[in-house]
């Protein structure tokens, strides 16, 4: 049966706001995933929830994070529960606090805190995937950008005079690089001024709210983004309803968590139609059927998990597979972005050389 919750210990407090010395790091995921292995880990063994964090507490040396374990366990002792004093910190989030509810009123706490830690590792091997398969397209992007800004800097206004006698006659892309290059070198400020300008407008741009909802429109209906981000917002919404639902969160109470777990308009929109539909008795399978986003296989196995009574262990079976599947295929697109890349930097750099070679060889056909 689901396990009716009390309202999340952040709506009814503010998360604290821990205030973090200049030059220290505040506690993130990683040390999150600490400590909930280590407590999942000493409440196995049978140790008492406070005495748990007091064992914690002598073998954290991070200060924020002894301050946080220090309040959390006087609002214990205080006759609090564990969740309650969890809500009170950014540092775990509202699923998280929902969990550790669920688990409290069902007597798994340790075995939700494992598999919170399993959660949290998966959302970092992702995080850590996205990341390695765009820097080194990044990299190469930048350092092309450099090279060519040396080579108009310093390189082409010592050919400019060298030029001026057969200006008439050089390439169009030696005169356009020239013109670049002198642009560069005689109005520099003014340049950078207006790149400036610009970053700073388009920053302002996007920061505006109607800006950020057509940005997440178009990564879900861009050709080549809307596969790839539909899988990453449909693993981490999937993960995280499954693991609830598998441990007796009710159904509105894990949609009304998951609306911070996707960063995308369009998701939460789809994620309130949900609640609208569970509401209405609809159940959440249709929801799922009216999505643009949702492929049909998706659609098919939710539907099939929520007649069967088993919804989160199919979500959580497919969290984990399109989690493979986005894996494999972002590593793919990082090899197939390198030779792309390599390639654009030989034709930037061979454009280049042929504008100041071509150009010498005339210079010395005159000369002969």
């Amino acid at each position: 049966m689901p396990i009716e919750l009390d309202p999340p210990a952040s709506a009814t407090a503010p998360k604290a706001a821990m205030r973090v010395p200049f030059g220290e790091r505040a506690p993130g995921v990683r040390e999150r995933v600490l400590f909930t292995e280590r407590l999942a880990l000493l409440l196995e063994t049978g140790v008492p929830l406070h005495a748990a964090l007091g064992s914690l507490l002598q073998q954290t040396g991070q200060p924020q994070l002894r301050q946080m374990i220090a309040t959390i366990s006087e609002d214990i002792l205080a006759g609090e529960r564990f969740s309650t004093a969890l809500g009170r910190h950014r540092l775990f989030p509202v699923t998280y606090v929902n969990l550790v509810a669920a688990s409290e009123a069902g007597g798994f706490l340790a075995e939700v805190l494992a598999q919170l830690v399993e959660m949290d590792e998966k959302e970092e091997r992702l995080r850590a995937t996205l990341v390695s398969a765009l820097s080194y397209p990044l990299f190469l992007m930048a350092f092309s950008g450099g090279v060519v800004l040396f080579i108009l800097v310093s390189v082409f206004p010592k050919f400019s005079v060298m030029f001026a006698s057969i200006h008439d006659q050089l390439p169009w892309t030696t005169r356009v690089l020239l013109a670049v290059s002198n642009t560069l070198t005689q109005h520099g400020a003014l340049v950078t001024g207006a790149v400036a300008l610009l970053g700073a407008g388009g920053w302002l741009l996007f920061r505006r709210p109607e800006a950020g909802v057509k940005i997440d429109r178009l990564k879900l209906r861009a050709p080549l983004l809307r596969d790839i981000f539909a899988k990453i917002y449909l693993t981490r919404l999937l993960r995280v309803m499954g693991i609830s639902l598998e441990r007796g969160v009710t159904i509105l109470a894990t949609l009304e968590a998951c609306r911070a777990v996707v960063p995308n308009a369009d998701v939460q929109r789809f994620i309130l139609d949900l609640e609208a539909d569970v509401t209405e008795g609809k159940g959440i399978a249709a929801g799922f059927q009216n999505s643009a986003f949702v492929p049909v296989a998706v659609q098919q196995m939710i539907a099939t998990g929520e007649s069967t009574g088993t919804l989160g262990r199919v979500m959580s079976r497919v969290a984990d597979a399109y989690d493979r599947e986005l894996t494999q295929q972002l590593a793919k697109l990082s090899k197939l972005a390198e030779p792309v890349m390599l390639l654009v930097m030989g034709v930037m750099v061979g454009t280049i050389v042929s504008s100041l070679i071509l150009p010498i060889f005339k210079l010395s056909r005159v000369a002969h």
